[in-house]
């Protein structure tokens, strides 16, 4: 069942019956001398990588990753609830806009991946979709990223689908997890900012009684036009 984020709780409501909510971040943009709009820091783009579902897609791509159709079995992991705002260098929430995520489940693999694997969680939905909405905001829930083989840093891979442009992908990645030197692409992105762009906390929510955790990720892309 997907579920609504609010400040003190989590409620659980019927898949049909899901309203997208969550809190809006305040300070968008400053101003540089008197006139001009100071740019946002772009969030880097890191490649889409081999395990993109393109032919495998779930018959289940809402934004809860946990829960597959109206299963009573949740995944395996860390439930995490994913959130940010998708905008644009100068602030503006981009509307409208299809975000979709994909990671390895706790066994360490793809959706993608399954039909060369014996061993998978089949409770987990693998892949997700959010439409961005007037405020540019998303959420899914999902598990905490984990480790898995080829020396790859827990990540999640984010795709953004706007009419009139091409697809945009990056990753996110837990920040201060102790391998991340290790992760090949970590290690291209090199400049400490760019790093920052593409990594957030993992935190506990305080008001959760089964460990749950939140995570927040703004994503921002060049203006559009």
């Amino acid at each position: 069942m997907p579920l609504i984020m609010n400040a003190n709780r989590i409620n659980i409501i019927s898949r049909r019956g899901f309203v997208r909510r969550a809190t809006l971040a305040a300070g968008l943009f400053t101003v540089r001398g008197l006139f001009a709009e100071e740019l946002m820091r772009r969030t880097a783009s890191v490649e889409e990588g081999p395990f993109y579902p393109y032919n495998k897609l779930p018959l289940d791509t809402d934004n809860d990753l946990v829960i597959v159709n109206d299963s009573i079995t949740p995944a395996v992991g860390e439930i995490t609830h994913l959130s940010g705002r998708l905008l644009d260098e100068k602030g503006n929430p981009i509307r409208n806009a299809t975000i979709e995520i994909w990671e390895v489940d706790h066994t360490g693999v793809y959706l993608a991946a399954r039909d060369r694997q014996t061993k998978f969680d089949a409770n987990f939905q693998g892949f997700g979709r959010f439409l961005t909405g007037s405020t540019g905001e998303y959420y899914f829930r999902t598990i905490k990223p984990v480790a898995y083989a080829g020396r790859r840093a827990p990540h999640i891979h984010f795709k953004i689908k706007m009419k009139g442009r091409e697809a945009w992908t990056t990753q996110l990645f837990v920040r201060g997890f102790p391998d991340n030197e290790e992760d090949f692409l970590w290690r291209h992105l090199r400049d400490p900012a760019t790093k920052a762009s593409v990594s957030t906390d993992f935190v506990p929510m305080p008001s959760s009684r089964i460990g749950e955790l939140s995570a927040r990720f703004d994503i921002i892309l060049g203006v559009t036009a």
